[in-house]
């Protein structure tokens, strides 16, 4: 669903979708220009830099990369959970889906399914803080309050009734409406999860003390690099600039894994996925089409 084409060498180097550069561009090149202008300084005043070496630099580098680890580590722990929990939801839809092969009336089965499909939806709106009543409208029945606190949750209380009501017809077996009432726990369980994800950001004075601490070292750095290093410490500035900002960046956008970043769940595309297994499962044709790449970035 999700498979990338492979990336060559030719795009590694000069693809801007999906890369971080856009996003610290400026910041890059501030700093660039900073260290140009420092440069000149010390070409015009040179004893005012021969004290300055590159030592405190080498050893606020190692502790700043040890940091950044430790918080892109957190970040994308967070990404890859919130994926496995999106994973959840897509098996138990299709768990749901063998287990009522059982109903004979097909509106009933329809009309069960559609609001599944409509729960995926509206998770997938409530996750993006987006309208939820609006974003499964055309799929759920009957339509509830926009102004529940919980739609996602409402929508699935309905399905559990459904199957609560077929069960005491007698159209559900007592042990197959319990393995239909546990898929929708789990369902639950999963929503809660991205919930937690979505609602519980990383503690502020990480994020506060590591931008702080970047933007010191990146203007501070070509004091260090201008002695030796001449012009050529504009070039090395913007590797390291490019580097710190780029991965701090890319920390920013995996912290939140629900919104429309590039580097962002591509939740469109499993929402469509599910909504395809559904209605293949209910014989409507054509299918909407499976949303693929663009430029190696899904939606």
């Amino acid at each position: 669903m999700i498979i990338r084409p492979k990336v060559n060498q030719f795009a590694i180097l000069f693809t801007l979708k999906g890369s971080i550069a856009k996003r610290i561009a400026l910041r890059a090149l501030m700093v660039t220009l900073l260290a140009s202008a420092i440069v000149l300084v010390e070409m015009l005043h040179p004893s005012n830099f021969t004290k300055v070496n590159a030592t405190p630099f080498t050893l606020l580098g190692l502790s700043l990369s040890i940091f950044m680890n430790f918080r892109n580590n957190a970040c994308y722990d967070r990404w890859y959970e919130a994926r496995k929990a999106w994973g959840e939801v897509i098996v138990h839809v299709r768990s749901v889906i063998r287990e009522t092969h059982v109903i004979r009336e097909s509106a009933q089965r329809r009309l069960l399914l559609l609001n599944l499909c409509g729960f995926a939806h509206a998770l997938n709106a409530r996750l993006r803080r987006e309208d939820e009543a609006a974003a499964s409208a055309e799929w759920i029945t009957p339509q509830h309050d926009a102004q529940v606190p919980d739609y996602s949750g409402r929508i699935l209380q309905t399905v559990g009734q459904q199957c609560s009501d077929l069960h005491e017809a007698g159209v559900l077996s007592e042990w197959r409406y319990m393995l239909l009432a546990n898929h929708l726990t789990s369902l639950t369980q999963a929503q809660a999860v991205c919930e937690r994800i979505k609602n519980t950001p990383l503690p502020f004075p990480y994020t506060l003390l590591l931008h702080r601490t970047i933007y010191l070292f990146c203007i501070l750095l070509p004091f260090a690099m201008a002695e030796p290093l001449g012009w050529l410490t504009p070039l090395f500035t913007a590797i390291v600039s490019y580097t710190f900002f780029g991965l701090d960046a890319i920390a920013d956008e995996l912290e939140d894994p629900f919104g429309r970043d590039e580097n962002d769940l591509p939740t469109d595309a499993l929402v469509r996925g599910i909504e395809r297994d559904i209605l293949s499962e209910l014989g409507t044709e054509p299918l909407p089409p499976a949303l693929k790449p663009v430029d190696y970035v899904l939606s």
